[in-house]
């Protein structure tokens, strides 16, 4: 069976609290409603975006339950030690091209993946651990704007290799730098090390490993538990989904496909028509739970590479349209960060939080304008 959904944008609120999250830097989405989910066609921008009335108003969400303390607050399971969740999560800079850095490794074992553009139509993971260790992780690469909004809804270390002046300038002068361990400023062995291959260029070879990012923190003083709230988890789906069996983000220049295996009730991962798997484990990466989150992208006058590309603002703050795929069924719903230190939440159209599966998660980070296909 097919389903055709179509986005839900709350724009009046959207852009009320984008502006009072963000004052004084780039300016909030233009509120038009991005086309429906298309099935079977091309991804493409509307020829004229009407701009919706105002929803009617909707009941303002009680504050989510704080979790027992073996619970991990990412994704809504047990742990066996729970004393692995009194650190600090970790946000981990992680290549997906040239195709030449897969398979790669670690991502099996994050409890979060934002997948998101850098620049010329090529994607990038930020891996978000705290659950679960890894070693190595990697190839670990360069820093973008996103990744100052990731370490500020998780409180979490970022971990990189680098970054543009630009960005640079950025994440110094921001309230997340002191999370910030990269050979930017002055971190090298044992935290990162390189591990060579014949056929991969020198910024492809360098890797990371939790347990260590972990030791360097608790040197510095940095690996507290903070308070993670906010997210929502029920093993049942709510009412209204649609079935869905496969998924496709139609990034330019590699479409993501996931495909819902009812035998494990995971969604797996195809990448340019191949199964995507880690390096460490072998398996394909799977998640529990895939949600598209639809955000303005602002192209910046920050030059990223020698080719000419300027780097991209993801205006994941304030609120927007989303798509949560669990269980073989999508939900439309709306996403939600009012804070700057809130995590990404998500709700339907009658202002109900929309529950994720427990598990792990992937943030398929889109423009605005992309239409996904969902069969």
């Amino acid at each position: 069976m097919r389903g055709v959904f179509r986005r839900v944008g709350w724009w009046g609120l959207g852009l009320m609290l984008a502006c009072s999250a963000r004052a004084g830097t780039l300016p909030p989405p233009t509120p038009t409603m991005p086309p429906p989910l298309a099935v079977g066609t091309p991804a493409r921008a509307p020829a004229a975006a009407p701009t919706p009335s105002p929803p009617p108003p909707s009941p303002t969400p009680a504050e989510a339950a704080p979790f027992p303390p073996d619970v991990n607050p990412l994704t809504g399971l047990k742990v066996p030690d729970p004393s692995a969740l009194n650190r600090r999560p970790l946000a981990i800079k992680i290549s997906n091209y040239p195709p030449v850095v897969r398979p790669q490794s670690g991502v099996d074992r994050a409890d979060l993946v934002f997948e998101h553009y850098a620049e010329g139509g090529a994607t990038r993971f930020t891996a978000v651990f705290l659950g679960q260790d890894a070693e190595p992780v990697g190839s670990v690469r360069s820093a973008r704007l996103i990744d100052l909004e990731i370490s500020a809804m998780y409180q979490a270390i970022l971990a990189y290799s680098g970054a543009s002046e630009g960005v640079k300038a950025r994440i110094r002068a921001s309230d997340i730098f002191r999370w910030a361990l990269s050979p930017d400023f002055g971190l090298g062995a044992p935290a990162f090390w390189r591990i060579p291959r014949e056929g991969l260029s020198l910024e492809h070879t360098l890797f990371t490993s939790t347990r260590r990012l972990w030791e360097e923190a608790a040197r510095r003083g940095l690996n507290d538990r903070p308070r993670l709230q906010g997210m929502r988890f029920a093993e049942a789906p709510p009412a209204g989904g649609r079935p869905v069996s496969t998924l496709v983000i139609p990034y330019r220049v590699e479409p993501v496909t996931w495909r819902y295996d009812a035998a494990s009730g995971r969604w797996r991962r195809w990448t340019a028509g191949q199964p995507h798997r880690d390096a460490l484990t072998g398996r394909q990466l799977s998640a529990a739970n895939v949600v598209v989150v639809y955000a303005h992208h602002q192209t910046t006058d920050i030059l990223e590479d020698r080719l000419g590309n300027y780097s991209i603002e993801i205006q994941i703050w304030g609120s927007g349209p989303a798509q949560i795929f669990r269980d073989g069924q999508g939900f439309d719903g709306q996403w939600r960060r009012p804070r700057r230190e809130a995590m990404l939440t998500f709700y339907d159209s009658q202002g109900h939080p929309i529950p994720l599966k427990p598990g792990n998660t992937w943030f398929e980070v889109v423009p605005l304008e992309m239409a996904i296909e969902a069969r």
